[in-house]
């Protein structure tokens, strides 16, 4: 049971930030904890002029003005999986 469980720990988590007067959303995997981002979230979300910065699994960072995120969406990232079902 705790290897299903670290297994779990070490999947990407996607992150979806919806920006305000912005059509599309900024979808991004990342190697961090949903807890860490969350963490992230409600720390830029406090700051007077606080900026909400990570980083995906690629190393990319990606910055948005606290003031204009609209919202966040963390989940596990779907797995993809490659080959064909058979049933």
């Amino acid at each position: 049971m705790a290897q299903v469980i670290d297994e779990a720990q070490e999947a990407p988590v996607e992150v979806k930030i919806g920006v305000l007067h912005t059509p599309r959303e900024i979808v991004l995997d990342s190697s961090q904890t949903p807890e860490e981002v969350e963490q992230l979230v409600a720390a830029a979300l406090k700051s007077v002029d606080g900026q909400l910065s990570l980083v995906d699994d690629k190393g990319r960072r990606v910055i948005v003005p606290a003031n204009l995120v609209a919202y966040v969406e963390i989940a596990q990232a779907d797995v993809r999986r490659v080959g064909f079902a058979t049933g």
